[in-house]
């Protein structure tokens, strides 16, 4: 559309009357410029965008002396700035002590680190650390470690109560300043350079388990991990409940203060209604006579929500439901609403999400659906950060949307429950998609056909059926002596273990780079990291050896706020000329200027 042809939405008044710089160069450069105004004039019969000067928008007020030297120009098009601060939910980012809403969510077994932990919240973001799968000794090891990278200290608890020693104690809310420290939760911040609740550790559901839910809950409180992301949960369990009660009370001026933040991930509605109620009263009930809480903290129990936060998980790699985000959002943004007006929590509640996000345009659609902020996990995998294998990080690199498939979970394997992994480079999907149809059609491995149990013991396990057997049977004792039990009742579930072996030793011989498992490989991986690969193609991000975490989450959220930008310009008439409005990836010492 020719400029002529434009609407007038206004004037525009320059401010010198030096050469503009004109036609697309000039917008892209505008688009860019994300902390200033955006206006679109006919400049020479060519489409031009400014940043300068200043305009009014609709009609021109009355005839004054201000106007009359100054030459005007039709305003065609206006957008306002739009700084990386500005995009998400404000409430959701005082609450976590962030600058950028953003979030590198929690892969098991330490695949997000506490490297990447350490970088997102360097950086003004957050990170959870992956502790799905891994010994509480290994949790615990990580929690000392992200505090010393964070220059975070323990603080022993101030007050009494039941179970004091894993109490929390909120003494001030002020962040550090200068070289004076401040102590929130349990958690001394010695550096005024991160804030002290812009990081945390998942929760992963312990199906048949919650002995090992309720020792991972433990841990948090006795180290003070105030953020968790709570994943794969079906329901409220009493572990959940525990962390977020304990050492919730009224300061001085009658606010209930919470130090325990859950963020959420959940694809179900009915899900997601339990996270955004109060904790359930026989949980709290039950607490309170195992005198794990007191009744102050019972009595503040119907005030507040399950979750103050909960992200909406579309189509993402690992545990999935495989939701489209387009619907799911706006469901879960709905019910957000509901529970808000119902309640009247003294916070917002606040819904983002994850699942598919990889390019500018994803994130900026996500922003303009009414995210409260966005997480991602597939793409950080293949990050010089992850804790996982160099070989892991070239396969996802080569990935494309197509690349993934869905796969029985080791977790989950009698219900039926599904992870999506990647497909390409590996035999995983293929035989695990065999061991749980094996599980399903015999009473036990003896009953078996010959040939189909040689192939699962020489490609498979790679050692006979029984000896497997003993290995996990060693595992268990420590980890759940209740399977053997039933196990000893049951050959199916027997030989469930020993399946559920294989699978849960497969993600761990991809982070390893085990070259002897190369076909065995577990990677978690939805199609977004396609998406991303093809964003990236042709720039420094397109091989592993420079993609970082923080660097590609900053470089997609200016992408979005380009991306959003030019989307405001198009809604007013503006065709855009080919390639404006698209934003690629940027080194950091370019990336900075528009930060």
């Amino acid at each position: 559309m020719s400029p002529n042809n434009i609407p007038a939405k206004g004037k525009w008044f320059p401010s010198h009357q030096g050469k503009i710089e004109t036609g697309s160069t000039s917008i892209q450069n505008a688009l860019l410029n994300l902390n200033a105004p955006i206006y679109m004039i006919n400049v020479d019969n060519e489409l031009t965008a400014v940043s300068g000067g200043s305009a009014i928008l609709g009609a021109m007020p009355p005839s004054t002396d201000i106007f009359e030297n100054i030459p005007a120009t039709d305003l065609l098009a206006y957008a306002p700035p739009l700084p990386l601060e500005n995009l998400g939910d404000p409430s959701f980012k005082a609450r976590h002590g962030l600058k950028y809403p953003y979030i590198a969510g929690a892969m098991a077994n330490g695949i997000t680190s506490t490297e990447m932990v350490k970088a997102m919240a360097q950086n003004g973001m957050m990170g959870f650390f992956g502790a799905g799968g891994l010994s509480l000794s290994n949790v615990e090891d990580a929690i000392f470690t992200v505090k010393q990278h964070l220059n975070i200290d323990t603080v022993l608890p101030s007050h009494g109560g039941g179970n004091s020693h894993l109490h929390s104690s909120v003494l001030s809310n002020s962040a550090a300043a200068g070289n004076e420290s401040a102590i929130i939760g349990n958690q001394k911040v010695l550096s005024d350079s991160v804030s002290p609740q812009a990081w945390g550790f998942n929760l992963i559901h312990s199906h048949g388990d919650p002995d090992l839910e309720m020792a991972v809950v433990n841990l948090y409180l006795k180290h003070g991990v105030h953020s968790i992301s709570a994943a794969a949960f079906m329901q409220i369990t009493l572990p959940l409940v525990y962390f977020r009660l304990k050492g919730i009370t009224r300061n001085m001026e009658g606010r209930i203060i919470t130090p325990n933040r859950i963020i959420a991930k959940v694809s179900r509605i009915e899900v997601a209604r339990q996270f955004f109620s109060p904790p359930p009263e026989k949980l709290v009930n039950g607490l309170l006579d195992m005198g794990l809480i007191t009744p102050h903290e019972a009595d503040l129990a119907p005030h507040i929500p399950m979750a103050q936060d909960l992200t909406a998980e579309a189509d993402s790699g690992g545990h999935t439901d495989n939701r489209p985000a387009i619907a799911l959002l706006p469901t879960l943004l709905a019910l957000k609403n509901e529970f808000n007006a119902k309640h009247q929590y003294p916070e917002p509640l606040c819904v983002g999400l994850a699942g598919g996000i990889a390019t500018p345009e994803s994130a900026a659609a996500a922003f303009q659906m009414g995210a409260a902020y966005i997480l991602t996990g597939s793409i950080n995998q293949s990050c010089l950060e992850s804790g996982t294998s160099d070989v892991v990080r070239a396969l996802l690199c080569q990935a494309e949307q197509a690349d993934v498939a869905m796969a029985p979970a080791a977790d989950m394997f009698e219900i039926g429950a599904r992870v999506q992994v990647l497909k390409r480079g590996t035999m995983f999907a293929v035989r695990a998609e065999k061991l749980y149809h094996i599980y399903k059609t015999y009473d036990s491995f003896e009953a078996v056909p010959p040939n189909l149990r040689q192939e699962i013991e020489e490609k498979y396990l790679q050692s006979g059926f029984e000896q497997k057997w003993q290995e996990t049977e060693a595992f268990f004792k420590v980890r759940n002596p209740k399977e053997l039990e039933r196990a000893e009742k049951d050959p199916r579930h027997k030989m469930s273990l020993v399946f559920r072996s294989y699978l849960g030793l497969s993600s761990r011989w991809g982070i390893a780079g085990d070259p002897a498992r190369r076909m065995d490989y577990q990677i978690w991986c939805g199609p977004a990291m396609g998406a991303f690969n093809q964003w990236v193609k042709g720039t420094f991000l397109e091989g592993p050896a420079h993609r970082r975490v923080a660097d590609i989450a900053l470089n997609l959220l200016v992408g979005a706020s380009v991306s959003t930008r030019a989307g405001w310009l198009r809604s007013q008439g503006i065709t855009l000329p080919m390639g404006c409005g698209t934003f690629r990836p940027m080194e950091r010492g370019v990336l900075n200027a528009y930060l």
